[in-house]
């Protein structure tokens, strides 16, 4: 089994080894730009991990692992461009260095490029594993679109938003790990109780990033803090808020949440003092911890040698390690 830090080294090999730009370069070198960030590329380890804990050959899945970051780095391009993030990693988003279209038209070329990935390494159950990287990235798209919809909606609710975020961002690391154990041929309980797990991570960990974007230090974070509050999203601080306020600190949300100011420093600083006056950051980071408990105890019933489950368990805990 190889330890977290040395499927990093892998997944980074994997994309220093490949390819990016070809003809025309106007298309591509954006897409270059975009995977050389690199970023924290959970998704191919996690695809990874899934597959060796199985026992299968991880050298047999660099290819999926190469289309699991493309697509994932795909919904991030258009992400940034939706939501007019001026900053992704601490760069430039790729609409603000070059421009819309070429956001647009190079993200959709990535999103081809993951299935070209996919499809390089023939396996007896890529069928299946087609099938979940299919509706795996369906799911995200929903999720985007439910998310896109709460902006204007001032009636949504604390589950309606987990659902969101379950779409958007838990299949993802789920759907990662199912794909892996599928080129490793797991029995198909245990891929569920894997699957499950990532999904549970993935909640933890969009609430945590709810938190950094709030209360996070920019220069750790990666990207600019207060956007979720600047561009109105309906997150579980606002919507734990609601919940708490008082009908003076409840119309004051509703009507900042409300308007988008060319400025909006005043509106995120006065969001933020209502969210520390009501403690929404201690109780969403209980809402974290009960996620990450409750994705253990799936990693714990997956019926193999628990020293397979090291990497998963390093990874999870790293994950959850964020400081905000």
């Amino acid at each position: 089994m190889n330890s977290l830090k040395e499927l990093l080294e892998k997944v980074k090999q994997i994309f220093e080894n490949e390819p990016f730009i070809f003809e025309p370069r106007e298309l591509y070198t954006p897409i270059d730009y975009t995977l050389s960030l690199g970023g924290k590329r959970i998704r191919p380890v996690l695809l990874m991990a899934g597959c060796e804990m199985f026992g299968g050959d991880i050298n047999q899945v660099k290819d999926a692992a190469l289309g699991i970051e493309t697509f994932h780095n795909f919904t991030l391009l258009h992400d940034d461009l939706m939501d007019k993030s001026p900053i992704r990693r601490g760069q430039p988003t790729v609409y603000r260095k070059w421009n819309e279209n070429t956001a647009i038209l190079s993200g959709d070329t990535m999103f081809a490029l993951a299935w070209r990935y996919f499809l390089r390494q023939s396996h007896p159950a890529l069928q299946d594993i087609l099938n979940t990287f299919n509706e795996t990235a369906i799911g995200v798209c929903e999720g985007q679109q439910y998310d896109m919809n709460f902006e204007t909606r001032n009636d949504v609710s604390i589950a309606e938003y987990m659902e969101m975020i379950r779409l958007k961002t838990a299949i993802l690391l789920a759907g990662a790990l199912k794909i892996g154990a599928q080129y490793a041929n797991a029995p198909e309980s245990d891929i569920q109780h894997l699957y499950d797990f990532g999904i549970h991570i993935g909640l933890a960990f969009q609430l945590q990033d709810d938190l950094l974007d709030a209360f996070g230090d920019v220069k750790v974070f990666g990207k600019q803090t207060g956007t979720d509050i600047s561009d109105n999203k309906k997150t579980y601080l606002y919507l734990k808020a609601l919940e708490l306020a008082d009908e003076q600190q409840r119309d004051t949300l509703q009507q900042l949440f409300a308007t988008t100011p060319a400025n909006p420093e005043e509106k995120i600083r006065t969001v933020l003092g209502i969210y520390q006056d009501l403690d929404v950051r201690n109780t969403v980071e209980n809402i974290v911890n009960e996620e990450f408990a409750i994705a253990l105890n799936e990693l714990d019933a997956i019926h193999v040698d628990p020293k397979n489950k090291a990497t998963l368990n390093e990874l999870a805990n790293t994950l959850l390690g964020r400081k905000v």
